[in-house]
């Protein structure tokens, strides 16, 4: 009896903290990720202008699509969960180019601020880490502070 009145404590405790966190979609929901980004929207995508839509085409399916311009192919992103690290800080776990052989988990970081959004981190599961502290290592620049598009 002991036991059982342990174990429907543990579950009591254990369930509601699981039901408390956000679903991804919840999460880019709050941060307003929804939409089109750009450094600048009335440009045209450029590798220096990236133009990155996020979009749930159902629910449980959040998918990004970064246009670089039509000399680039488009690079894909399924987002597979999220977690809010602060305010302003958001790890999204994906995959990237999903359904393809160049598929591939990656964990990105993302910092929102005042209407903007940068990627501070990329990593390859398993793998290099490619962007830090927003720096794009294989190049070393700065990733884009993208603005939110109407």
């Amino acid at each position: 009896m002991r036991i059982v009145a342990v174990l429907l404590a543990v579950v009591a405790t254990v369930l509601p903290a699981a039901a408390a966190d956000p679903s991804p979609e919840q999460l880019f929901l709050a941060f307003g990720l929804f939409g089109t980004w750009a450094s600048d929207c009335s440009a045209s995508a450029s590798p220096a202008n990236p133009h990155v839509k996020i979009s749930q085409p159902s629910p449980g399916l959040i998918l990004e699509e970064d246009h670089l311009g039509a000399d680039y192919a488009v690079n894909r992103y399924s987002v597979l969960s999220a977690e809010r690290l602060s305010d302003t800080r958001l790890s999204v776990e994906v995959l990237f180019h999903p359904g393809t052989e160049d598929e591939e988990r990656q964990k990105l970081i993302i910092v929102m601020r005042d209407g903007t959004r940068r990627t501070v981190f990329t990593q390859v599961e398993g793998g290099p880490v490619r962007v830090k502290d927003g720096i794009a290592l294989a190049r070393g620049i700065k990733t884009p502070l993208l603005h939110k598009c109407e």
